[in-house]
């Protein structure tokens, strides 16, 4: 009997959480320094670097690659009023005289805040939703303090749109997957079929499946249906919904595209974006009105798209934003959704970063030595090739 009970605790067990972490250098160089875990629901297939995920809000840096592409083309420009864009009058309520721009939208200050759903279904308009006042925070004013917003991102969305006449997660495909050779994409209607086949199904901290248990075929619905239950694209409508193809958080790469696009930053560029818009993506401002304020000091600094680990912003008391416990300085970001915790790091000065992503991790999980959580600094401490351990995920994971 003890062995019978014994076998169905062992069945009902959830499998170990997955993790990749893949080291890369200015030279192109990339080493996978940690691979373990499954890829799928059924954990059969092991995970590895060239699987894809649903990488969260690093989907935000990448949606900023595109931005500044059509920036370089003349065909946007980040201090404009958005609203040239989108073909309707975008407002902060409670500041209708300020215009709001693409660098506010990007930096998380145009006054937006996640208090209403950003997730709209399909045939919803998104000038209609922005007119509810929860969407705003009526303290922060467009071009003032940060507060981020996932909110943002399908309104820069609806830009790109009217600025291409393009559906979001085509143009994105043309204006940064296809540049960099990378087989990306958002809500999975662009990618691969062998992207596909590889999808990485991501869990919850009890192995409960939360997302893309698509056992290589594509979901039905790339968006969310309409109220009716219904998914005729054809009722989606360019730079008046934005949310469609998840521009906050649903872009689908693997860990080593994702090292791909920290090698082209470490280039400078590399031919795909000129000196000046690194700048601007680069550019940090503090977060105030003190650094981590309401974010258990976690963001410190913000710029487009980016943010920091480590650095001068340390010297606030209220920072705790150093995930690699070395107090060096690197730019990128950070995700969090569903169980998935991810990064993206460069490390400018010496010329190196790391793309990685841990699954299963508990809501609300702290590291011992950062505002990260302890799964992402065992994960960066493998990577970096500071521990011995064969899996260094096996107890932080589940810890708290």
């Amino acid at each position: 009997m003890l062995t019978l009970l014994s076998a169905l605790a062992l069945a009902a067990a959830p499998p170990p959480p997955a993790a990749v972490a893949v080291h890369f250098d200015h030279e192109g160089r990339t080493e996978t320094r940690v691979a373990q875990g499954f890829a799928d629901a059924a954990a059969t297939r092991p995970l590895g670097p060239d699987d894809p995920v649903r990488i969260a809000s690093i989907s935000k840096l990448v949606v900023a690659l595109g931005v500044l592409r059509l920036v370089e083309a003349g065909r946007l420009d980040l201090d404009r009023d958005v609203s040239a864009y989108l073909g309707w009058r975008l407002r902060h309520p409670g500041f209708p005289d300020r215009p709001i721009t693409l660098a506010h939208l990007l930096g998380h200050r145009a006054g937006l805040a996640d208090e209403i759903d950003y997730a709209l279904p399909l045939g919803e308009d998104l000038e209609a939703a922005l007119r509810n006042p929860a969407a705003w925070d009526a303290a922060r004013a467009p071009a003032g303090d940060f507060a981020y917003a996932n909110l943002n991102y399908p309104v820069v969305a609806a830009a790109i749109e009217g600025a291409t006449g393009e559906r979001f997660d085509i143009a994105m495909t043309r204006l940064v997957m296809r540049p960099l050779g990378i087989d990306a994409c958002f809500n999975w209607p662009m990618c691969s079929d062998a992207a596909v086949a590889r999808a990485v199904t991501l869990r919850g901290a009890d192995g409960a499946v939360l997302r893309d248990d698509l056992q290589g075929v594509r979901p039905p619905c790339p968006v969310v249906p309409a109220a009716d239950g219904s998914c005729d694209l054809a009722r989606y409508r360019l730079a008046r919904h934005g949310a469609g193809f998840s521009p906050q958080g649903g872009l689908r790469i693997s860990a080593n595209d994702l090292a791909r696009i920290g090698v082209m930053l470490l280039r400078r560029g590399d031919g795909f974006l000129r000196a000046d818009s690194l700048a601007r993506l680069e550019a940090m401002g503090p977060v105030r009105p003190t650094s981590g304020e309401g974010t258990g000091g976690f963001f410190c600094e913000y710029g487009a798209a980016m943010h920091s680990t480590g650095g001068a912003a340390l010297a606030d008391p209220g920072c705790r934003d150093d995930l690699f416990g070395d107090g060096r300085l690197r730019l990128g970001h950070s995700g969090d959704a569903y169980g998935l915790r991810s990064g993206l790091w460069l490390d400018l000065e010496r010329g190196d970063g790391i793309a990685y992503f841990v699954t299963q991790v508990p809501e609300g999980q702290k590291g011992t030595r950062s505002a990260y959580s302890a799964a992402e600094e065992g994960l960066v401490d493998a990577a970096l090739r500071r521990t011995t351990e064969t899996s260094p995920l096996a107890s932080p994971v589940h810890g708290h």
